[in-house]
């Protein structure tokens, strides 16, 4: 599976970005309220200047406490970011996160971006994959 199929089946509430300078405290407040894991940090919604995760927040918060908080994004993100395009298959998406051990990739188009997947939607897409071929090799068998 293509992850622009993976895209076109996602709800479209669209990424989730908050700009360069934001506190770790407005980020950690957006994530929880979004219900989210991860944040795209970026000036204009397009460029990727970093991501940041729940875990980096937990992460830094158990290294150096609550005065992390008051700090801007910028200091804990993740800036050097590892994508996708629409064209990627899901096995080779897969691999990524988990060679590069992460849970969020944005999808690009050169430079810009044009969506997040999750692992989560990564496996949901696997799954069905192997749902239909499963169903497909059950049908020759039985002779369908």
């Amino acid at each position: 599976m293509l992850v622009s199929q993976i895209l076109k089946s996602k709800a479209d509430d669209g990424v989730v970005t908050v700009p360069p300078g934001t506190t770790v405290a407005k980020a950690a407040e957006t994530l929880s309220s979004r219900r989210i894991g991860a944040l795209i940090i970026s000036a204009d919604g397009k460029r990727v200047s970093g991501i940041l995760s729940e875990r980096d927040i937990v992460r830094e918060l158990g290294r150096r406490g609550p005065v992390c908080l008051s700090e801007s994004v910028d200091t804990i993100m993740t800036a050097k970011i590892v994508g996708c395009t629409r064209s990627d298959q899901t096995d080779e998406v897969l691999q990524k996160m988990t060679d590069g051990r992460f849970r969020h990739m944005p999808v690009m188009e050169g430079d810009e971006m044009v969506g997040l997947i999750s692992i989560g939607d990564v496996v949901k897409a696997r799954l069905m994959e192997l749902s239909a071929e499963k169903d497909a090799l059950e049908g020759m068998i039985k002779g369908f």
